[in-house]
């Protein structure tokens, strides 16, 4: 169970009304504008009791910290961008993917990691 402080509801509010995963320092930028007093250790300790009690899920990339959206989502994959290097959610599955599978295994679950550039740096000209 999670213990409720007024900090702990701020960042789980962040979270809720994230549209992607979010980086603690994206966490602590967004809370400390609802919470101006919140620190880093605070952030972290919530982190990790919301993970602990299934709030929010860490979305692990390579060579990278972690960043955490909610729990309970529907099936989606991620794409970061490598300009800004922002993470953005992908809707949908690639069809076929249980093709893939080798003969005799069985899979259980799958992440599928896409890169280039967003949106936003196209228009901004820095792709």
């Amino acid at each position: 169970m999670i213990r409720k402080t007024n900090q702990r509801s701020v960042i789980a509010e962040v979270l809720e009304d994230a549209e992607h995963p979010l980086s603690v320092a994206e966490i602590l930028t967004l809370a400390q504008q609802k919470h101006a007093s919140l620190g880093i250790a605070t952030v972290y300790r919530a982190l990790k009791a919301m993970v602990e009690a299934g709030a929010i899920v860490p979305v692990e990339w390579p060579a990278e910290a972690p960043r955490y959206e909610r729990s309970g989502k529907h099936h989606h994959h991620h794409f970061q961008c490598r300009k800004c290097e922002g993470m953005f959610d992908v809707e949908g599955c690639a069809a076929g993917i249980s093709a893939l599978v080798p003969k005799g295994f069985r899979l259980e679950s799958h992440e599928i990691l896409l890169y280039g550039v967003c949106d936003r740096c196209q228009k901004s000209g820095s792709a």
